[in-house]
């Protein structure tokens, strides 16, 4: 499940500043946050957006994948990537339609 580093920053590197993207290196994958909500995972260098409703109304025809063995299914995002105003727009909505990150418990 190795990612390629140059991937990982071409994905960021499209999304909008304003999603205030950060991610993380997690179990082999790679975990990405905009402000601080888990909303997608980059997976042997592919992208796999998290299923919501927003989401799907949008991309419309999705393709559902499981990101690693045993996930649940993603939208596996494919040559839409290269289109940066598409991806910071399906971002932006997935983000805005997921909780608020419960607060980490104190040790």
């Amino acid at each position: 499940m190795a990612n390629d580093p140059d991937f990982i920053d071409y994905v960021c590197d499209q999304i909008d500043g304003e999603c205030e993207m950060s991610y993380r290196h997690m179990f082999g994958g790679t975990t990405l946050y905009s402000k601080g909500k888990v909303v997608a995972l980059i997976c042997d260098n592919q992208l796999f957006v998290k299923p919501t409703g927003a989401g799907r109304d949008y991309i419309g025809d999705v393709t559902e994948a499981p990101a690693y063995e045993g996930s649940k299914d993603f939208f596996l995002i494919g040559d839409e990537i290269d289109d940066a105003d598409w991806l910071t727009d399906l971002i932006r909505r997935t983000e805005k339609s997921l909780p608020p990150p419960k607060p980490r418990r104190k040790k």
